[in-house]
């Protein structure tokens, strides 16, 4: 199985089951529009006004000495389902919502403005560290843990946030473990203080920003409805000069900024040189809801945004685009490339009462709760059926070629648009091809340009 396209002045293929890219010439390009159909003399007849038969002939053999080492056209059976389905229920992640409350009220807030649905809670520090201890157990052989501080507004219960890491860092010893901390946070309280301990004691920082003043402040507003952005921005940008591990800002594009590569460049102009904008999921019924007939217009900002993120290279003014960090080198195991994020199997949810849930986009729903750390309960009735929910089992993934690099999407994306784990989100996979498409042809353009 391969996948072809066309990029500026790139002729790019993908060999999908062993993740080869080739950047080809006009002539494989066009062979391979009829390789595995028709026989050599056919091929030769229908490009022969186009080429010479040395030509295509050379080429042919170039195709062939690809496909032999495996390299095009190769299969998968190296995916095995006992690979797969076999794995047992380890986890290895844990989204800790620490307040179920929050100072801003995001129009498009998936969580309810912080409260998911339920009262507004802060998590207590035994809850908390009842949550450390199940993952320490339930972590099986796994060394490396992650724990993401989460909301609402982490920082608005920051003194057992300190109190949960210093807890986990004596925690994990007994274990063997190594656990790294995440937060994400919107900035309004990211004052000196949390910013020097969040520098020194998370490995990773979730900066909440959408963009420009008048697009970050439709949609991010306090809750006396006032604008936020002349605040974060001001805290994010003495954050992240001070910062020594990753961070990104995060923001979110909806139909109401379908231009949100000026939100990106606006972002890096001002200083910050990890960014991510990602496209809203929500109600189709919203105003700003993205809609089918947005694909085009969409897709057409990624073309956009590749332009700038060629230009700024060039001009060495370089960022990181987190959906254009494409690993060319397969990335991850192929365990996590065909299931995903591990929602329900490997990654669960704790709300501040202690409940349980498959990952955080499904919390307050109690259809999907797992149990309740107080009450000492935990059955992940949900498991078979997330541990099934791979892209050999969803039936639109098994022939897409892009399954290796999005993993069959969010499950609760999945679940939210279809009622359905199983059924992607159609909108969201077409975009996500389009940004893989847009990687891989920067790739391609900027290694063209190192060897020219």
């Amino acid at each position: 199985m391969i996948h072809k396209y066309q990029y500026k002045d790139q002729s790019i293929v993908l060999d999908i089951n062993s993740g080869a890219i080739h950047v080809v010439g006009d002539i494989i390009y066009d062979i391979l529009d009829h390789y595995k159909e028709r026989a050599a003399e056919e091929i030769y007849e229908i490009l022969g006004a186009k080429y010479s038969r040395a030509d295509l002939e050379e080429a042919m053999a170039d195709i062939a000495y690809l496909e032999e080492n495996g390299m095009l056209y190769a299969d998968d059976s190296q995916v095995t389902m006992d690979m797969l389905e076999g794995r047992g229920a380890v986890i290895k992640a844990m989204c800790l919502h620490v307040a179920h409350d929050c100072n801003m009220t995001c129009k498009y807030c998936f969580g309810d403005k912080g409260a998911f649905e339920g009262v507004r809670s802060l998590l207590s520090l035994e809850t908390g560290k009842k949550a450390i201890d199940f993952l320490l157990q339930h972590s099986g052989s796994r060394r490396n843990l992650e724990i993401d501080f989460f909301g609402g507004e982490p920082l608005m219960n920051f003194e057992v946030v300190k109190a949960l890491v210093s807890y986990g860092r004596e925690a994990e010893k007994p274990y063997g473990k190594n656990i790294r901390f995440t937060i994400t946070t919107n900035g309004l309280l990211l004052d000196d203080a949390k910013a020097a301990y969040i520098n020194e004691n998370m490995d990773n920082v979730i900066l909440s920003i959408d963009g420009r003043p008048q697009v970050n402040d439709n949609m991010r507003r306090t809750v006396n409805d006032k604008g936020t952005y002349d605040i974060i921005t001001n805290n994010y940008l003495k954050f992240v000069e001070k910062r020594k591990g990753t961070y990104y800002v995060r923001g979110t594009f909806t139909r109401e900024n379908l231009d949100f590569s000026e939100d990106v460049k606006h972002l890096v102009d001002q200083g910050f040189k990890n960014v991510s904008v990602e496209p809203v999921v929500t109600d189709p019924s919203m105003s700003y809801a993205l809609l089918d007939e947005d694909r085009d217009r969409i897709c057409e900002e990624y073309d956009r945004l590749t332009d700038l993120y060629l230009e700024y290279a060039k001009e060495g003014k370089k960022f990181e685009f987190f959906h254009y960090n494409v690993d060319l080198n397969q990335g991850p195991c192929v365990v996590k490339r065909v299931s995903g994020c591990g929602a329900g199997t490997e990654y669960v949810a704790v709300s501040p009462e202690g409940d349980i849930y498959p990952c955080h986009q499904f919390v307050g729903n109690p259809e999907f709760k797992l149990g309740n750390l107080n009450a000492g309960e935990f059955k992940n009735n949900w498991y078979d059926t997330f541990n099934r929910a791979h892209i050999y089992n969803k039936e639109k993934c098994r022939t897409c070629w892009a399954k290796f690099y999005c993993s069959g999407g969010c499950h609760a994306n999945a679940y939210n648009m279809n009622n359905d784990i199983m059924k992607p989100y159609e909108l969201g996979c077409d975009l996500e091809k389009k940004r893989i498409e847009c990687a891989i042809a920067i790739k391609a353009i900027l290694s063209a340009d190192e060897e020219a």
